[in-house]
């Protein structure tokens, strides 16, 4: 055969294998990538023990609800709308430690920070407010769970040799390996096992995401495949991808403290000498997922109350002769969920002249979901005039309101650290204080912190224009005008540990199956063997062809 004969030939099978690598991008890439904005569940550590999920990676099949029971789950994300949400489901895997590759929870609209859907009230709410209540049974779940860990080591032969993976038991390990096992070792650790290693640990990662068209499409696109018994597998074919990078701690939680001093009237002109009355409310939110927890009924009605009333009082003392007999102290605080430790440290800060002179504090918490009954919790005795004060001066607005005040009294254990309401900073140094709120017991450590559950969505707005009133009008008499606002800025004390990614794109995918690969490279090898044998066929002849198939004989040798 000539040159120019070989040269066709190899120029003619380099054309077809650059057209077999173009057929594949093109497969992998025909179907685009639909991209949603996901919010990771949250990671901290309470006095070093691990919460919330610990991984934040996410790369499996996706699959809906309901499912096979005693399906394996472990390379499976499952997307599930909250609505539908089976708990005993979810119990199951957290509580007995079984393993799952991932979990998308779809949120309603309403809950979403920034929808524009309107506040509704009554009978238009009912429905929703059984799924806030899920909701919020949920988000617990999710907050004071560990989520179970699974250790995966890699293994560089079948000799046992382990390379330089170190594997510690206390108690028990519960191993996995063979050929079965694909040459990994599974460690599962949960209360049973306690498991060090240093090649790296497992969780699996859940992430919430808004109802939306685009979701939705996806959702039904799955559920149909479910439906006709092909879920999305590594035979199949369907992924689902979240990118993000592996979280870690954050080195300092910075806690902002906004003070407004607002002195009062004497006849001799000096305010430092007049009594003080503190308005205190606190804004932080805690969360099952940090970038949503907004907390407009929990902070967020504390603070537009808090704001609103400061503007009342500074239009009224704007003139010197309506001014009142008291200095009023206005404070915005931070580390609500976490003990009031921003109330402490703000208090602290104060000058002890300040803190000294403040007969009471009024604490705002939770007033924007409530009808006809609020609370005064304090933990001095309703006997103590400060108290009485406080409490028959909104009692007495509250009547010609047409609504109920009822009054709570608690003691407190000094030393107890935990801190149920913000008062009870106060109390601890020695300084009267009430908490009014919609709330007749106080709420356990890390609820009614703005969680999801917690949206403007819920928030009833006249609820919030009468405790602003309750307030302002049992303090009409004193009166005050903005002078002196600072910033305060501490550390949150060590017993957290928060991580960052909060956040993340999720792409969807519909890629290839493994089958329809299998068939793809099957046909183009068949064509290139074709290919290949005409054109040795048209250019060497049928004998060339046959030899080349041919085994070649072995020469003999001779003496």
């Amino acid at each position: 055969m000539g040159a120019s004969a070989k040269g066709e030939m190899l120029e003619s099978v380099y054309s077809v294998l650059a057209l077999m690598f173009m057929l594949v991008a093109c497969v992998q890439l025909c179907d685009a990538a639909t991209v949603v904005d996901v919010y990771r569940l949250i990671q901290y550590d309470l006095a070093g023990v691990p919460f919330g999920s610990r991984l934040a990676n996410l790369n499996h099949h996706a699959l809906s609800s309901p499912f096979v029971a005693g399906a394996d789950l472990s390379r499976t994300v499952v997307i599930v709308p909250v609505r539908d949400v089976n708990m005993t489901f979810i119990r199951e895997y957290i509580t007995q430690r079984q393993l799952l590759g991932g979990l998308l929870l779809l949120l309603p609209q309403q809950f979403n920070p920034e929808s524009k859907t309107d506040t509704v009230e009554g009978d238009q709410i009912n429905g929703e407010e059984l799924m806030r209540g899920k909701l919020a049974e949920l988000e617990q779940l999710l907050i004071h769970a560990n989520i179970p860990k699974v250790f995966q080591l890699l293994v560089f032969g079948w000799t046992g040799m382990f390379g330089a993976v170190i594997v510690e038991a206390k108690r028990g390990i519960e191993m996995s390996f063979g050929p079965s096992s694909g040459g990994v070792v599974k460690v599962y650790c949960g209360e049973k096992f306690g498991v060090r290693s240093e090649f790296g640990r497992l969780w699996y990662p859940v992430y919430f995401a808004f109802e939306d068209n685009k979701i939705d499409a996806i959702l039904a696109d799955i559920e149909r495949n479910d439906a006709i018994g092909q879920p999305a597998t590594a035979t199949t074919g369907g992924s689902i991808k979240a990118k993000v990078f592996y979280s870690k701690p954050e080195d300092l939680v910075n806690l902002l403290a906004l003070k407004g001093w607002l002195p009062g009237s004497k006849a001799d002109g000096d305010a430092n000498q007049l009594p003080t009355i503190a308005i205190v409310a606190s804004y932080d939110t805690f969360g099952a997922a940090p970038a949503l927890s907004v907390g407009s009924d929990s902070t967020g009605s504390g603070v537009v109350a808090l704001l609103e009333i400061s503007r009342l009082f500074s239009r009224l003392y704007s003139n010197p002769k309506t001014r009142g007999r008291y200095n009023l102290l206005f404070g915005l605080t931070s580390g609500g969920p976490y003990n009031y430790n921003g109330t402490h440290k703000w208090l602290r800060s104060l000058d002890q002249r300040v803190r000294e002179s403040i007969d009471y504090a009024i604490c705002l918490n939770s007033i924007g979901n409530w009808d006809s009954e609020l609370w005064i919790h304090v933990s001095k005795p309703p006997e103590n005039a400060y108290i009485k004060q406080v409490f028959e001066s909104i009692s007495s607005v509250a009547e010609e309101l047409g609504v109920t005040v009822g009054l709570k009294h608690k003691k407190i254990n000094i030393s107890n650290p935990r801190v149920a309401w913000e008062h009870e900073q106060f109390s601890r140094l020695r300084v009267t204080a009430v908490t009014l709120s919609e709330l007749s017991v106080a709420p356990g450590l890390l609820e009614s912190t703005g969680g999801l559950f917690d949206s403007r969505y819920f928030v009833n707005e006249t609820a919030v224009l009468k405790s602003v009133k309750l307030v302002a009008e049992s303090l009409a008499e004193l009166g005050d005008h903005t002078v002196e606002a600072n910033l305060q800025q501490d550390v949150l004390d060590g017993m957290f540990t928060f991580y960052d990614s909060t956040k993340a794109k999720l792409s969807v995918y519909q890629v290839a199956s493994v089958t329809f690969d299998l068939l793809l490279l099957l046909a183009l090898a068949s064509y290139l063997i074709t290919l290949y044998c005409f054109l040795v066929i048209t250019t060497r002849g049928l004998d060339d062809l046959i030899c080349f198939f041919r085994r070649p004989s072995r020469k003999v040798k001779t003496a």
